[in-house]
C-alpha cells in the first residue's frame, strides 16, 4: 500500500482512499471534499487492552482450555493463568 501512495502523490493525486470504500467516500473525493470515514474516527486503544481482547479471543477459539490457549500464545500456563485474574484493561473513552 505504501509505495502505490508515494507513486500516486508524486504523480499529483490529491486523494487515497483504502479499500474497502463505499460510494459515498469516491463520491466525496471526486468532488475534492473529506471523504466521510478518512479520520480516524475512533479511539486508539492502549496495548495493554488490545492484549487483554488477544488473550479473550485465543481463550474462546481453545475453548476455554487453559493449557492449549498458553501453547496458542506461546507463554507459560501460570503466566496466562496470572493475566486472566486481573481485571479487564479499562476501554479508551
Amino acid at each position: 500500500m505504501v509505495p502505490g501512495t508515494v507513486e500516486s502523490v508524486k504523480l499529483g493525486a490529491a486523494t487515497y482512499l483504502t479499500k474497502p470504500v463505499d460510494a459515498d467516500q469516491i463520491l466525496a473525493a471526486f468532488n475534492g471534499e473529506t471523504p466521510p470515514g478518512s479520520g480516524l474516527g475512533f479511539a486508539v486503544p492502549s496495548l495493554a487492552r488490545v492484549e487483554w481482547e488477544h488473550i479473550q479471543r485465543v481463550m474462546a477459539d481453545c475453548g476455554g482450555n487453559l493449557s492449549q490457549a498458553a501453547r496458542a500464545l506461546g507463554i507459560h500456563r501460570r503466566s496466562l493463568q496470572r493475566k486472566l485474574s486481573k481485571d479487564p484493561v479499562p476501554e479508551s473513552p
